[in-house]
Parts: C-alpha cells; sequence; structure tokens
C-alpha cells in the first residue's frame, strides 16, 4: 500500500499532516491502555481510564458497548481524532478478540498503517501472528511497541529474534530497555541518543527526558546503577553490529518494523512511539478502486465505509457508517453520490468521534475517518464520491466458521428479530442466511464468543430475549458462476440453498463432502469462501 513517497506529487498540508493508523495485538498486551494514554497525551482527556479498575471507572473511552465494559474486553473496533504535536491523529482501535477478527480485517482496509502491540513476556502470540499476516497481504507499515516491560520479561534479543522469524520482517530497535521487571528504569533512545527514565510514583505523568552526547557519556553513570549501565552497553553495541538500520523508505514498504519498549500502564515509551508515528508512519495513501484508483491530493471529494455500528447511542436508535475519507476536503452540508444507488446524499450531520463521545464535523480531509448516522441507507464497502461512479474494492467478508439457528423466545415476535438480525447483518457483526425450505433464519459468525454479544445486543437493543441452537449446516459459501448455471444448479440444491442480506446466493454444507462433490459435478459453479462487500 506505501511505495516510494518520491514519485508522488506533494499533498496539501492539511492532508499530509493526517497520519490514520490501526492498533492491532494480541488480547491482553495493554493495547486498550495505549490507546488511552495516546488519547492523554493528545489532550483528548484529562486523565486515562484505568482499564483494570472496577465498574464504572472501568469505562475506557475506546470501549462503549456494554459487554466490552462488563468483560473489560475490546470487541468492536472504535475510532478515534486528535493532534498531537502538529499532526492530526486518527487511531482505529480494533477487537484484539480473535472471535472478531472479521471487524479487524475491514478495519485494516481503512488505515494506512498499524502499530503492533506485543506483551513482553509473551512476544508474538497467535493472534498477532493472523493479524499482522493481514498487514502484509496489504504493504501495510508497520510499527511496533513491546509493553510491559516493568514486569518480568523476555530477553531483548529473544524477543527481536522471534518477531524477524516469525513475522519474516527485519526489526530494527527505536529504543533500548533498562533492566527488567522490577530493575526496568527507562530505555535508551537509540534515535535521539536520549535517556528516558521511567516515573513509577504517577503512571500519568510524562517520563524524564535526559539528553546526551552518546554512549560514551559520562551522564549516564550519574543516572544508572553500575551493572545495568555495563549490561545496557553491550547490548547496544551487540544490537547495533547484529541489527540492521533504520530505513525509513523500508518501514514504509513494510518490509522493515521500528520497535519502541516501555510499559503504556506507566506511562512510558508512549510518547516515543507517537514521535515515531509522525517521524516513519506514512501520509494518506493511494485507495485501490475501480475503475481507477483515488490519490488522496485529488480535490473531488470521495470516501467508503468500512464499518457500520449501529445503537451507539442507547438513547437514539441509529446506525453510524464510519466512512474512511479517499481525497478532497469535504465541509458539512455537500452533496455526495451514494454510488451503489447512484443517488446523491446531503451529508448534513458528519461527526468525529472520541470513542463513545462524537462532535459534530464541520469538515474532513483525505485520511480523516467520520462517521454519517443513517437509516440503514449505508452498507459496509459502499463508495461516496462528488458524482464520479468509483468503487473501493478489496474490503472482505469472510464465510462464517459457524453456523446456528435463532429464535425469539417469543414466538409472536418473529418480525422484530428479523429486523434486529437483518441489522446486525448490515452492520458486519454476523452473517445472516435465510434458507430456502422451511422458516427461521441461520446465523453464521467467525467466534463464539460473538453468539454470545449477538443474544445481549439483541435483548439490551430490541427488548427481545433469543435462543441460539444447534444447526445441521456447518459452513457456508458464495455461488458464483453464470446465471443459467447457478439458476440451474439451486434447482437442483433446493434444501442446501439460502440468501444472505443482500439477497446473494450461498450453499449452506453439512460437510467437507458437500464442497468436494459440487466442485466434482458442477465444474461451472464456483463456491467462494469470500466475498468483496461491494456492489
Amino acid at each position: 500500500m506505501a511505495t516510494d513517497l518520491s514519485n508522488r506529487p506533494k499533498l496539501p498540508a492539511e492532508i499530509a499532516r493526517r497520519r490514520t493508523f490501526a492498533i492491532i495485538s494480541h488480547p491482553d498486551a495493554g493495547k486498550t491502555t495505549l490507546t488511552e494514554k495516546f488519547l492523554l497525551y493528545g489532550g483528548a482527556i484529562q486523565m486515562a481510564g484505568q482499564v483494570r479498575a472496577k465498574g464504572e471507572a472501568r469505562r475506557t473511552r475506546s470501549d462503549f458497548m456494554q459487554m466490552e465494559k462488563d468483560r473489560g474486553i475490546s470487541v468492536s473496533a472504535s475510532a478515534m481524532s486528535f493532534d498531537f504535536s502538529g499532526l492530526r491523529f486518527n487511531l482505529v482501535d480494533t477487537p484484539g478478540h480473535s472471535d472478531f477478527s472479521e471487524d479487524t480485517y475491514r478495519t485494516l482496509t481503512a488505515v494506512d498503517a498499524a502499530v503492533m502491540v506485543i506483551d513482553g513476556a509473551k512476544g508474538v502470540e497467535s493472534q498477532t501472528q493472523k493479524l499482522f499476516e493481514v498487514c502484509r497481504l496489504r504493504d501495510l507499515p508497520i510499527l511496533t511497541f513491546c509493553n510491559k516491560m516493568d514486569r518480568e520479561s523476555r530477553d531483548t534479543f529473544e524477543i527481536i529474534d522471534e518477531i524477524q522469524e516469525m513475522l519474516a520482517i527485519d526489526v530494527t530497535p527505536a529504543s533500548w530497555p533498562i533492566g527488567v521487571g522490577s530493575e526496568f528504569m527507562g530505555c535508551y533512545d537509540l534515535l535521539n541518543d536520549r535517556l528516558e527514565l521511567m516515573d513509577r510514583a504517577d503512571r500519568n505523568k510524562v517520563a524524564e527526558s535526559i539528553k546526551i552526547k552518546g554512549l560514551d557519556d559520562p551522564k549516564l553513570a550519574e543516572h544508572l546503577p553500575k551493572h545495568l549501565l555495563e549490561k545496557l552497553l553491550e547490548e547496544v553495541e551487540m544490537a547495533r553490529e547484529l541489527l540492521p538500520e533504520l530505513v525509513p523508505q523500508s518501514v514504509l514498504e513494510g518490509h522493515m518494523t521500528p520497535i519502541w519498549f516501555g510499559s503504556a500502564i506507566n506511562s512510558f515509551g508512549v510518547q516515543e512511539l507517537m514521535n515515531g508515528i509522525g517521524q516513519y508512519g506514512p501520509e494518506p495513501q493511494v485507495q485501490k478502486a475501480e475503475p481507477r484508483n483515488i490519490a488522496p491530493e485529488e480535490t473531488k471529494v470521495s470516501g467508503f465505509v468500512f464499518k457500520v455500528q449501529a445503537n451507539m447511542d442507547p438513547k437514539h436508535r441509529d446506525r453510524v457508517a464510519f466512512v474512511r475519507m479517499a481525497s478532497g476536503h469535504f465541509k458539512r452540508g455537500m452533496k455526495l453520490t451514494h454510488v451503489r444507488s447512484k443517488k446523491p446524499m446531503a451529508i448534513t450531520n458528519p461527526v468525529l468521534f472520541l470513542a463513545s463521545d462524537r462532535e459534530l464535523a464541520e469538515e474532513a480531509w483525505a485520511g480523516d475517518i467520520i462517521g454519517i448516522p443513517n437509516h440503514g441507507q449505508l452498507r459496509i464497502g459502499d463508495t461516496l464520491t462528488e458524482g464520479e461512479l468509483l468503487r473501493v474494492t478489496n474490503i472482505p467478508s469472510f464465510a462464517p466458521e459457524l453456523l446456528q439457528g435463532v429464535r425469539a423466545m417469543d414466538p409472536m415476535k418473529s418480525k422484530h428479530l428479523e429486523k434486529a438480525l437483518m441489522q446486525f447483518a448490515e452492520e458486519g457483526a454476523a452473517k445472516v442466511f435465510k434458507p430456502s425450505i422451511g422458516s427461521g433464519f441461520i446465523v453464521g459468525v467467525v467466534g463464539a464468543l460473538q453468539f454470545e454479544v449477538l443474544a445481549s445486543r439483541i435483548e439490551l437493543e430490541y427488548g427481545l430475549p433469543v435462543r441460539f441452537e444447534g444447526s445441521q449446516f456447518k459452513s457456508a459459501r458464495w455461488v458464483n458462476g453464470e446465471r443459467q448455471d447457478v439458476e440451474k444448479f439451486v434447482n437442483l440444491n433446493k434444501q442446501h440453498i439460502a440468501h444472505d442480506h443482500d439477497g446473494d446466493i450461498v450453499y449452506l454444507t453439512r460437510l467437507q463432502w458437500d464442497i468436494d462433490r459440487v466442485e466434482r459435478d458442477h465444474k461451472e459453479i464456483k463456491l467462494t469462501a469470500t466475498k468483496e462487500m461491494m456492489v
């Protein structure tokens, strides 16, 4: 995605100062805490909400769904915009739980870079690896933050080696930790020759920064105990011999990741990471689209929907489409063409997000993420333009891995259930299939926890208790082919056929044998596990 910037025209100053990025990690690596500290340093909040605190204090700014507040995990991607050091940061916090990875995959289509958070004791975990692979497919630049260095952590070289081996990316240290666990004192900033010391007394206080003249500066001995200083000098010398130097262009191309070490809970290393995002993170990039790509410096406004969130405000049953601005300078009240329906839409109440808080967006530039409240007109994958029929591509929809039937506890409320399910399908929270034979719906998700979240949300948001129950079907595939071939196939396989919420034909399977049989007997039909979300 990030290419050689020397060939690109210079961006207007307002667009060039945008940094739009996602935070990815395994659950419990400290992503939500890091997000809090970003907002704190960006002046967006006065004091970081304690992620580990109980009750109301646990309500962190980026987790707004009731279940997220109760469980202390992020299950829904949310967007936040704030200023830092003359730059505009658009941060998208993604679900850490693997059961919600599809939301994360789609979010990664709307950002220009990713910050990968890893736990110093655990290194690269399974979910981190999966999300990294998605970043790799899109050539997203990645900056790494190794968190929790104030707890017992693995050897620094071991952490770096593991990232290089497991993720096949060059790693270059931007800072180097001094001590670990109870002995962790701070870091040596390799990029700016500074000694950064952690303040353990006040978690919201910015650490002390001491400018020095390289590692042979006698000032170091005034601040560090002898054994830690000796270890630091030895390790940094080895690191400079063994590890590659930071090459900004390699970072932009996604071949190299700089790594910062710190402790988000103690506000340590966060500012250095933010400065790194500003210095080494990409400006808004070209978006892939049909019939042509969209460049951010184009004067005509365009944007695309990568997420729909229903009922963000429980007092108003609303739907907000999260729109990544791809080009131009948007102003509130503009009329944009909704490309799928080819109809104009007046955007009168666009919002900027600070997690669950919103403010009216008077303007937005390429790179920004705005919310457009609507009543269901906007779906994931929709493109908005100033008239040209462009469609942003590469927004994926994945075949669900778990299927269950769903019933309203009150049989008289089946129409209400249908409305709720369709809303969640359009939001991308689940796949909803209507079988050709029989009544009811089959709901498909990527992970089991999603059924729990759906049941909870349907009851909370619609006052409708539901029961999920086992289904004879185990997976779903979209059916593709020439129209007459598809019609013939559907007539021969009615007991397996369903339609998704867009009306597209889906083949429901009980066993792998069902898929093998179609591939053997119906070579004119193609079954796919992904569907690009665009019309």
